[in-house]
């Protein structure tokens, strides 16, 4: 890496004092598109640099973004959170120049903060309850603020933290309003941005009067970005499919919660067998199936402690056990019969884990089944084929990918346009162990929405398991590129948007 005299980086910094010129109202002009660069990413697993060869490769394939998610852990002395390394901090002004010097933007987000990440381990004080924490907080952003003072909002923008979880809009509103006070007084034209909520899938609406942008995340569904990503809890086995299979709500109500006792029905069956599995049942339940309105499954599941039951519990708020039935549930639909009905005849609730037919001459079909959605009901699911694409579609057919990914990722920030709010996908992309050509498919239709709506974005990452260099996967032809193993087809389809 090129070693910028210190002396130098000061006058390269120095030559941008029009800050008086920037208004708090700047916007970006055009669409940023790049990359998250992970030098500082995580303490003792980042290499705590930057490296000059990634921006200048960043610039010459045709990008003009780098976000530089960063651990504060790496800037403060001894672990004392309030003593800032100075010396430590040139590392970051040299990204800056190497940012400027290709006409980059570049913008700085503390994926760690003083008192919140969404990393492991969490951090010892919680940066929404502890006002200790908020203040250390505020302190490092003043100093960057501070720091940067006088390099435009179009070529340096800072992104508050990475993220926030499960916290209340209220919670959040007082952080980011601290936050973005502590900058302005110090820089009172910097561009600033915050993460959406619930990790960035929705809009924080209470933030809008701050006058500040807002990123979302392109992870949806995450059995495509995150398939089999260690990390993730719980992490996504199944194999990923592009557009995804229409779902079937799989928790059966009883008759006691009306409207939700609402049967599973599935239309155009063939002759076949039907396994069932459960996931959990709540107090003793009869489920059962029909076809055409005739039983073809009368079973009574009650949790008890033997050997066809696992973690079994009393809940005693509901006076009532609730456990996972282990063995299968299997009913004959006999020639004729067209819609099969499922439902729980009697008792609490109950939530499948799998449902799977086969038919008379050995092919298979299983239904994807959504179990996490409680008061979720369904509408009636049609069976297209043992060899169709996509098996059991809703009334509405299959599943378009724009369509869902307007549904799950667009329409959410649908307030935040209409305020014109400038948001911008801060993170995207798929682990290097989902197929190649489903990556490319799930890719193409997120990039075409984004520039349907003015998103720009930037990939997670350059170099790595996410990105278009060095990725690692397994069924990618990589084309010899400066040193590095270029994705050539995920570059190209990048390019395009």
């Amino acid at each position: 890496m090129n070693k910028l005299p210190t002396l130098f980086l000061a006058m390269m910094l120095a030559v941008f004092s029009i800050a008086d010129t920037q208004q708090s109202t700047w916007r970006p002009r055009t669409r940023w598109r790049g990359f998250n660069l992970l030098g500082m990413f995580i303490k003792d697993r980042s290499p705590g640099k930057f490296e000059e060869e990634d921006f200048r490769l960043v610039s010459e394939l045709g990008f003009n973004f780098v976000r530089l998610p960063m651990d504060y852990r790496f800037w403060i002395k001894d672990k004392d959170w309030e003593s800032i390394n100075e010396d430590f901090i040139a590392e970051i002004d040299k990204a800056v120049v190497y940012a400027r010097q290709r006409n980059l933007h570049v913008q700085l987000c503390f994926h760690r903060a003083p008192g919140y990440t969404v990393a492991s381990p969490p951090e010892p004080r919680d940066l929404f309850t502890d006002a200790e924490a908020l203040r250390v907080c505020c302190q490092h952003w003043a100093f960057f603020a501070r720091r940067y003072k006088g390099i435009p909002s179009e070529e340096l923008s800072f992104n508050l933290f990475n993220e926030p979880a499960e916290i209340s809009e209220e919670a959040y509103e007082k952080v980011a309003a601290a936050l973005v006070e502590s900058i302005r007084k110090q820089d009172p034209a910097r561009f600033i941005m915050a993460d959406g909520l619930r990790w960035g899938c929705v809009p924080a609406q209470s933030l809008f009067k701050l006058n500040i942008g807002q990123a979302t995340r392109g992870y949806k569904p995450m059995s495509i970005s995150h398939f089999m990503a260690s990390w993730v809890d719980p992490t996504p086995t199944d194999p990923p499919v592009w557009p995804p299979q229409p779902q079937a709500f799989g928790i059966l109500y009883g008759p006691a919660k009306v409207p939700l006792n609402v049967p599973l029905l599935i239309d155009n069956l063939p002759p076949s067998t039907l396994v069932l599995k459960t996931m959990l049942v709540s107090g003793r339940i009869k489920l059962l199936a029909e076809a055409d309105g005739a039983p073809v499954l009368e079973q009574e599941l009650n949790p008890c402690e033997d050997e066809n039951w696992s973690n079994v519990v009393h809940r005693t708020e509901w006076n009532i056990k609730q456990g996972c039935y282990l063995g299968e549930l299997k009913a004959v639909l006999p020639n004729g019969a067209r819609r099969l009905s499922l439902s729980i005849a009697s008792g609490d609730w109950m939530s499948l884990a799998s449902l799977e037919i086969t038919g008379n001459d050995g092919q298979t079909a299983s239904l994807t089944i959504n179990n996490r959605e409680w008061g979720k009901t369904n509408s009636v699911m049609r069976f297209q084929g043992f060899a169709a694409r996509t098996p059991f579609v809703t009334p509405e057919g299959e599943i378009n990918g724009l369509r869902y990914l307007r549904k799950v990722a667009i329409k959410p920030w649908q307030p935040a346009f209409d305020a014109g709010v400038f948001t911008m996908v801060g993170e995207f992309g798929a682990y290097n162990h989902t197929p190649h050509g489903i990556v490319l498919a799930w890719m193409e239709d997120n990039l075409k929405l984004w520039q349907e709506h003015g998103l720009g974005w930037a990939l997670w990452n350059l170099r790595g398991a996410f990105g278009i260099l060095d990725s690692g996967r397994k069924d990618v032809r990589y084309e010899d590129f400066r040193g590095h193993k270029l994705d050539r087809k995920m570059l190209d389809l990048l390019l395009k948007y």
